[in-house]
């Protein structure tokens, strides 16, 4: 896979009359908190923002699956939309909140999974299990190695036995590294991406994506498809829908840097 300071990724960028950046923030824009509900806004990388966001050529979008309230405190920048819970909720560049699904209609499952998740997690070290309203999420990386993948998979199970009993098709139950999560199937930042790219259509502009995880690459499968670029964040290579790679976080804001010379 090619390095994406290549020139190849240059002359693409540089022959678009516009730019619309998609961003993840944890793992893409900033290194990884301790846990899900540390917020600490980072004044060079808001300064950064700030900057792109005053391109005429330029569109940004931040696409997280923190919450809307966490992305807020984050990135308090004019002009920017935010996409909290995978694009559940969004806050457009004019301030305006939208939510894509009433929490009404996804609560009664949430609540009753989590009721289930909580006393599988009782008595165990190392887990965070974290409430986003629209989802719910357990985080293992701080769990002992041989107990972290026997809880998960127990806690799948749980979910999936009460799934039965919810509308069709109206949740996912996704993975990942020491994780799992519970949310609505349009939880989804392909589908978030495809929603923008058609409800805030820009026409002339190349849209760009920069993420680091599974949850990223569903999002690069429909920017490569729209004839985009996918720019995955990784230490080392691995298997990818991306277009080329960035090593770190600090190597995002570098390249992100030169959309501005």
């Amino acid at each position: 896979m090619i390095d994406c300071f290549d020139d190849t990724v240059r002359s693409k960028i540089d022959a678009a009359e516009r730019i619309w950046l998609f961003l993840d923030y944890d793992g893409t824009l900033a290194d990884f908190a301790p846990t899900p509900d540390d917020i600490f806004p980072d004044a060079d990388l808001i300064e950064l923002l700030t900057a792109l966001v005053r391109q005429p050529r330029l569109r940004v979008a931040v696409v997280s699956g923190r919450r809307l309230a966490h992305i807020q405190q984050l990135v308090p920048v004019p002009g920017i939309l935010l996409a909290g819970t995978y694009g559940l909720e969004m806050q457009h560049t004019d301030g305006t909140l939208v939510h894509r699904l009433p929490l009404d209609d996804v609560r009664p499952t949430v609540d009753a999974v989590k009721q289930r998740w909580a006393a599988a997690l009782g008595g165990h070290s190392g887990f965070f299990l974290e409430d986003k309203g629209w989802t719910l999420a357990i985080h293992a990386k701080d769990a002992e190695p041989e107990t972290g993948p026997r809880v998960l998979a127990a806690a799948e199970q749980a979910a999936r036995l009460l799934l039965r009993d919810a509308p069709p098709d109206r949740f996912r139950i996704l993975g990942g590294d020491r994780f799992l999560e519970l949310g609505p199937t349009i939880a989804h930042k392909g589908e978030t991406v495809n929603h923008l790219l058609d409800a805030c259509a820009w026409p002339g502009a190349l849209p760009v994506y920069l993420g680091d995880d599974d949850k990223d690459e569903e999002a690069f499968a429909e920017i490569v498809a729209a004839g985009g670029l996918a720019l995955v964040v990784a230490a080392t290579p691995r298997p990818t829908r991306a277009t080329c790679r960035l090593e770190s976080p600090q190597a995002t804001r570098r390249w992100l840097a030169t959309l501005l010379t």
